[in-house]
């Protein structure tokens, strides 16, 4: 058994203790963070990006040599982990020795933790796991460009006692979106605006299925997010250098601008990010 902790600052915090834990190959390219892991404790890569305040995306495909405990910090403003399982699994308890709460394949895990005791994920060794997490930042949500969505998910993935878990069946929509987010192929701003979408469009369906049960037609929400997936889709197919020529040299602040107004779509500044050795 290998105990990791994991200190929940920014991204690149988070994978930099991951790189020394693992003692893995960290590299960061676009804004986008992989590590290579090929050491006694795993192998395999766990990659991520954080596309706003609001939304970070992690993506573990690893194989552990042994069994793992990875302890995640808690504090008040901890951010809500989306989970979805593709293989293998994984389990959750709030401390060592909680309740546990396992996470199989085509399941999804929603994890909040704003108690002082810290959430703990077991892997099992010797057994291959791929997930993604969406990490959900609802501290100021009445301030994010998207503040709806986000004031809604602070206020239904909530708990009093500071715990929230939970563990079903996999939307097969929100499966597909996930691996439409993998397969974007634009570059650049247009490609973290469509990603940006596509995990909201996942948050969407998340928020709608838990306030008003599975019972609930989620379609009128899937084809509203479609729809502006698509209309992005096809703006980044202009070339936007030639639209915008005959107002001068394009800003990415203005161009972003226009393209909230135009498209209604929310968009964060995009920071470039160093990485810390």
């Amino acid at each position: 058994m290998k105990k990791l902790y994991l200190n929940t600052g920014g991204i690149n915090t988070i994978f930099n203790d991951l790189k020394d834990s693992l003692n893995g190959t960290l590299t960061l390219e676009n804004n986008q963070y992989n590590l290579s892991v090929n050491s006694k404790n795993a192998n395999g890569v766990i990659s991520g990006i954080s596309l706003n305040k609001q939304i970070s995306y992690f993506q573990f495909n690893i194989f552990f040599n042994q069994d793992i405990e990875l302890s995640i910090e808690s504090f008040v403003n901890s951010p809500i982990l989306f989970t979805y399982c593709f293989q293998g699994s994984l389990t959750h308890s709030f401390g060592i020795n909680g309740e546990r709460k396992k996470i199989k394949s085509n399941q999804t895990g929603i994890i909040r933790n704003t108690s002082n005791i810290n959430s703990v994920l077991h892997f099992e060794g010797y057994k291959h796991v791929e997930f993604s997490i969406i990490c959900v930042n609802t501290h100021n949500a009445e301030m994010s460009e998207n503040s709806r969505l986000f004031v809604d998910i602070n206020k239904v993935f909530n708990n009093k006692s500071g715990h929230y878990a939970y563990a079903g069946q996999q939307n097969s929509k929100i499966a597909d979106k996930i691996k439409e987010f993998h397969t974007v192929p634009q570059k650049g701003i247009v490609k973290n605006l469509l990603k940006n979408r596509i995990l909201e469009s996942v948050l969407e369906v998340e928020l709608d299925q838990h306030t008003y049960g599975y019972a609930k037609d989620i379609k009128p929400i899937a084809i509203r997010a479609n729809k502006q997936i698509e209309e992005l889709k096809r703006v980044s197919n202009l070339n936007l250098l030639e639209v915008f020529s005959g107002v001068g040299q394009v800003s990415r602040s203005y161009l972003s601008k226009v393209i909230k107004e135009k498209y209604h779509l929310a968009f964060s500044k995009l920071y470039n990010q160093k990485l810390v050795s």
